[in-house]
């Protein structure tokens, strides 16, 4: 797993020249660039907020628009690496054929290009909730060791549905089904600490804890948005789910690779 990981230092040119060519084509034509990153989230927080919070009243969070943001960085970040990362060696097969080259590269280099638009958000959050919410001034100062986890967690994920998806086609349709659902198991609109949850205690841990995406979100809405320590339950689900990604990404690719250039 070392090595595997370890390329990236070793063909870090390589690495940064496949990250400034998925960088331009994202934006390739684009007067605003990386500022369209923050369009997406913006335009998403606008309607939960106008539905949930002020049509429908199933909310009633203070600051909730940032409530919002802070779990949509995360979804987005997650969600967008993963659709990309699931087509990456499909779309580079030409390259692949051509050229011997540590071949984790190309998924890894689509989740840094995410990664910019995440860092966008994630600085820019940090900005506005230390203006508008006081009581996170003392606890902001972690989310970008938080982050950090966070991209280890979507680094392992993305190179594992990368290989996967080079020997059964399925998985990237299967991935785009789940996403929907995913989305609104994971509290992002809502919040555990409803009242309506608190008669389901069991089912809440279960959605909790079995969607490896909820206790990284809560993690950092702590520190961003509660003005809190995460607990430490999310801290360490965190840690554990970042490195148990490393490992599965890595075996599953090293289960794959060298039928990569075939399978393609």
């Amino acid at each position: 797993m070392l090595t595997l990981y370890g390329d990236l230092y070793r063909y870090r040119d390589l690495f940064a020249n496949l990250f400034r060519r998925d960088l331009k084509a994202k934006y390739k034509g684009s007067v605003l660039g990386v500022a369209w990153s923050l369009a997406n989230p913006l335009a998403l927080m606008a309607i939960y907020a106008l539905v949930f919070s002020f049509l429908w009243h199933v909310v009633d969070l203070p600051h909730y628009p940032l409530y919002l943001l802070s779990g949509l960085a995360v979804w987005i970040f997650f969600s967008t690496s993963l659709q990309a990362g699931a087509r990456s060696l499909l779309d580079n097969a030409d390259l692949i054929k051509k050229t011997r080259f540590p071949r984790q590269l190309v998924p890894l280099s689509i989740v840094a290009t995410q990664l910019v638009s995440f860092g966008v958000m994630v600085v820019g959050l940090m900005v506005v909730d230390a203006i508008a919410i006081p009581e996170t001034r003392d606890t902001v100062w972690l989310a970008p060791a938080i982050a950090a986890a966070i991209v280890v967690l979507v680094g392992g994920v993305a190179l594992a549905v990368a290989s996967l998806n080079v020997l059964f086609r399925d998985v990237e349709h299967l991935l785009q089904a789940l996403l929907l659902p995913w989305f609104f198991l994971t509290p992002i609109v809502y919040s555990f600490d409803l009242p309506a949850f608190a008669r389901h205690p069991t089912a809440v841990d279960l959605v909790r804890y079995g969607n490896f995406v909820t206790p990284p979100i809560e993690a950092l809405r702590a520190v961003l948005y509660e003005g809190r320590l995460p607990r430490l339950a999310d801290a360490i689900y965190l840690v554990v789910a970042a490195a148990a990604a490393l490992g599965l990404g890595a075996w599953v690719f090293s289960r794959v690779d060298d039928r990569i250039p075939v399978e393609l």
